[in-house]
């Protein structure tokens, strides 16, 4: 495993001011998503007088180095960093696009594959960078559409260690593969960076509503998660290991985008995707140009469960994606396969379907439907699934 440069990270900008208060219960969540899409407005609506501002500086600013790749404001570069030898004594490498803006701002990084067979982020990550202008832009983006090298070529989600990469952070330099490599992507990406955007879908066999998924207590998060536009946002504790977690310790935010399916592409997973990400980017003042905000705030939960299957058999779910649940309502039936009215399954509490999976064969015990906990609706909200991330 190749040692990640040593060149000294670029000046990361100055974060945004914290609210007063961190989302304690889902009312005060909704209300804290309404005055986040309001500052995010207000965010945007300076990016242009702040570019202005720059222009006289912008002659001035200095390159972007990445080990040998020194690459000019208002340019775009790429770089190939070394990951190490697979057996059939071939290399492999760890390419990142580089959109050097002409004009300062925040640095932030783009990341998909984390997890091998999870695709939409690549295509997510394609497209936003396709979509960037250099020479208009305020500040840096480091796209990395493919971080999991090794597992997005066996399709898989793990390792050929069998671990989970985002289980490895921030690794070590003579750990296992996991562990290296994720230390390659964090001291080579993370730590140039102010902010994170990072792309899943759900596991093998699962599906997942379009949503942001981060630390609600970590500063900054919620405006951020607003202004990206989906459909809900979910207060995830930070797990140890995660690229959450590590980059929280640096106190670098990074929303998690979960849309989708495994080993295939959702043309609105990947298009709620791309939407989102440009309004952060203007959010942070780097673009001018993005879709407007939906005219509903996100929904936040503080929490979510799996309901599970009581038993074996095959099973029929009855909600989908978005769908409104109560507490105990039927969500779907286990049957054999003859006869009989089968076993039902029903939610542990009251929500909204954010994940259900979308296998017919399940064993006792499996998860099915994932519920997340929303006391506070917006009016006249009944699903989430008829809204989308638009």
């Amino acid at each position: 495993m190749a040692r990640p440069p040593k060149s000294p990270p670029p000046p990361r900008s100055a974060p945004a001011k914290r609210s007063s208060s961190s989302a304690a219960a889902a009312g005060d969540g909704q209300g804290k998503a309404a005055r986040a899409k309001k500052t995010a407005r207000a965010k945007s609506s300076g990016a242009g007088a702040a570019r202005r501002e720059g222009t006289a500086r912008a002659a001035r600013r200095e390159p972007f180095v990445f080990d040998d790749t020194v690459i000019a404001p208002g340019t775009v570069g790429r770089v190939d960093i070394p990951v190490g030898r697979l057996p059939p004594d071939t290399s492999s490498r760890l390419p990142v696009w580089i959109a050097h803006g002409r004009y300062p701002g925040p640095v932030v990084w783009l990341s998909a594959a984390i997890h091998g067979d999870e695709l939409n982020g690549v295509a997510i990550v394609r497209e936003v960078f396709a979509q960037l202008r250099p020479k208009a832009l305020a500040g840096t983006v480091l796209a990395v559409p493919v971080v999991n090298v090794f597992g997005i070529l066996q399709q898989s989600r793990y390792l050929p260690d069998r671990r989970d990469l985002n289980r490895s952070f921030p690794g070590s330099p003579r750990g296992s593969l996991a562990s290296r490599l994720a230390h390659l992507f964090f001291d080579s990406i993370v730590r140039r960076c102010s902010l994170g955007i990072d792309f899943h879908t759900g596991s093998n066999g699962r599906a997942n509503l379009p949503q942001i998924r981060c630390d609600l207590d970590t500063p900054d998060t919620l405006a951020l998660a607003t202004a990206f536009g989906p459909p809900l946002v979910l207060d995830a504790k930070l797990r140890d290991g995660s690229l959450r977690s590590a980059a929280a310790d640096l106190g670098t935010p990074v929303l998690l985008y979960e849309a989708g399916e495994a080993l295939r592409f959702d043309e609105h997973a990947i298009g709620a995707g791309v939407r989102g990400t440009l309004r952060v980017l203007r959010a942070r003042g780097m673009v001018d140009d993005a879709p407007d905000p939906p005219d509903v705030p996100p929904v936040v939960a503080l929490g979510s469960t799996w309901t599970r299957a009581g038993r074996s058999g095959f099973c029929h779910l009855s909600v989908e994606l978005g769908d409104r649940v109560e507490d105990g309502q039927v969500v779907g039936r286990v049957v054999d396969t003859v006869g009989g009215k089968g076993r039902p399954v029903h939610a542990r509490h009251g929500g909204v379907v954010i994940g259900r999976s979308t296998s017919a064969l399940v064993y006792r015990g499996d998860a099915v439907v994932h519920v997340a906990k929303v006391d506070a609706w917006p009016p006249g909200v009944t699903a989430l699934g008829v809204r989308g991330a638009t």
